[in-house]
């Protein structure tokens, strides 16, 4: 039973990693999850308590950080608090219509926000941009916070530390 819960582990993190690129996957929940179920499995003899809150301290940032960087791209070009507003409306009603949504609903938001506050289509479009240059950064950066997730608790694991 063991072996098939650390495949089960073992999956729920290679998932996630593709996860951390696609947005309809929860990649960074995914590969928390498979890392503490692989230490439950293992009675946390490799991976103690202390390791699982900083990693579980990881992962919450990295959620974090998916669902603002579109509203701090957006705050980064100087959009109006409407733009910041509308791209965080417009992530989260992308959530409902997949990767299409994902990536055009913090644009969509932000252009709209700042087309009704300036009136400027030019000025939106900037806004919009900037919107979703920050939407790309938060999915490096959730990119980069899995892969030192899987580092540091495989390294945890192999040097038991």
């Amino acid at each position: 039973m063991d072996a098939a819960l650390y495949v089960l582990a073992a999956a729920l993190v290679v998932i996630g990693l593709i996860g951390a690129v696609l947005p309809n996957l929860p990649g960074i929940p995914m590969i928390f999850g498979g890392i503490w179920l692989a230490a439950a499995v293992d009675n946390y003899r490799h991976l103690g308590t202390t390791w699982l809150i900083v990693l579980g301290l990881i992962a919450a940032f990295g959620i974090a950080m998916d669902f603002i960087a579109a509203s701090l791209g957006a705050k980064r070009v100087g959009a109006s608090s409407l733009a910041v507003w509308g791209a965080s409306i417009g992530t989260i009603v992308g959530l409902f219509f997949g990767l299409p949504g994902l990536i055009l609903g913090p644009f969509v938001g932000a252009l709209a926000g700042e087309l009704f506050s300036s009136g400027s289509v030019l000025r939106s479009a900037h806004v919009g941009m900037g919107t979703w240059l920050g939407l790309l950064f938060g999915a490096l950066v959730k990119l980069v916070l899995s892969l030192i997730m899987v580092a540091m608790a495989a390294g945890v694991w192999l040097l038991h530390l």
